[in-house]
């Protein structure tokens, strides 16, 4: 595809599509010409903020115009299997964010979709694009730092169903199928290992919301390399994710886009990338791929082992 404009849609205008409307204001040559989410009026008032021409609920009136190129779905995770594969049927590029899918057989049939409509298909697993993330893998790559063990905390406060501006939530969010995905897939990607031991317990189920509010998850690479993830929605602060990398040459902490050492030495990260924005890195990885007609990083096709070992998880949990 030539350096023509991107015509792109982008469902769901909650805190995350925010997200990616504004990595998106960023990167040349790629206009975001349709905004699709449950509420009009909230639709159109952030259609009118960024200058989307169109604002609607359905999802179909935009996947039935020619003239758009692509989709990002940023829309409840029980939608996005389903939402995913009717963009590539109708012949769109799209892009989902994180999970593609609450279920293994859903998964699997996005990959499937994807494969058969020959368009490109990604999943947001962001912590590939953060550019901390990208240091460490970068120098995983060079053979200057070898990880021997990954330790992971999950922490959110969502004793109600609240998004993160605060917002009421139409849908519930997933310890599992949602959170423990980045890490699951981040610490085979870093370790450039595929997990062999995957192993898992839950806390009580929470009365209103039906999920499991604390977990813990305990991986193995091929490599040998361990990994320990500690997952709440319990965690009055602080919040957010952090990630402690322990290797052979060094420690290294991360947190989204930051990165420190273990004695807290600050890593200039400004020259990993274009950018400092994970979401912005992943949409200009997305955009490309389109473009150089090529397997994006984070196709669901290279993220679907991970859905593989969180179903693994589920059964564990269920029994």
């Amino acid at each position: 595809m030539s350096q023509q404009t991107l015509r792109v849609a982008l469902a769901g205008a909650g805190a995350f599509g925010i997200k990616h409307l504004d990595g998106i204001a960023r990167i040349d040559d790629v206009d975001v010409v349709a905004l699709v989410s449950r509420d009009l009026d909230k639709t159109r008032a952030v259609a009118q903020k960024y200058g989307i021409e169109q604002a609607t609920t359905e999802l179909d009136e935009v996947l039935s115009r020619k003239d758009i190129d692509a989709v990002i779905l940023c829309t409840p995770t029980q939608m996005h299997a389903a939402q995913a594969m009717a963009c590539l049927q109708a012949g769109k590029h799209v892009q989902v964010e994180i999970p593609m899918a609450d279920s293994l057989a859903d998964a699997e049939a996005l990959v499937a979709t994807a494969a058969k409509m020959g368009k490109v298909a990604m999943c947001g697993h962001t912590r590939r694009f953060n550019p901390s993330h990208q240091y460490v893998h970068q120098r995983v790559q060079q053979g200057q730092f070898n990880i021997q063990q990954m330790d992971v905390q999950t922490y959110f406060f969502r004793r109600t169903n609240m998004n993160a501006l605060g917002q009421p939530r139409s849908w519930t969010d997933h310890l599992l199928w949602h959170h423990a995905a980045h890490t699951v897939d981040l610490f085979a990607y870093q370790c450039n290992s595929p997990i062999v031991q995957a192993h898992a317990m839950q806390g009580p189920v929470h009365p209103q919301l039906g999920i499991a509010m604390d977990m813990s998850v305990q991986l193995k690479a091929a490599s040998g390399a361990l990994c320990t993830l500690s997952l709440s929605f319990n965690n009055d602060g602080p919040l957010g994710t952090f990630f402690r990398y322990i290797g052979d040459t060094a420690t290294y902490i991360a947190r989204y886009d930051d990165l420190i050492t273990g004695r807290d030495e600050t890593i200039d990260v400004s020259r990993v990338a274009v950018s400092m924005n994970g979401i912005e890195l992943q949409d200009r990885e997305f955009f490309a791929a389109i473009r150089e007609g090529r397997e994006p990083n984070a196709s669901v096709a290279q993220v679907l082992p991970c859905y593989r070992v969180l179903h693994q998880l589920e059964q564990q949990l269920r029994a």
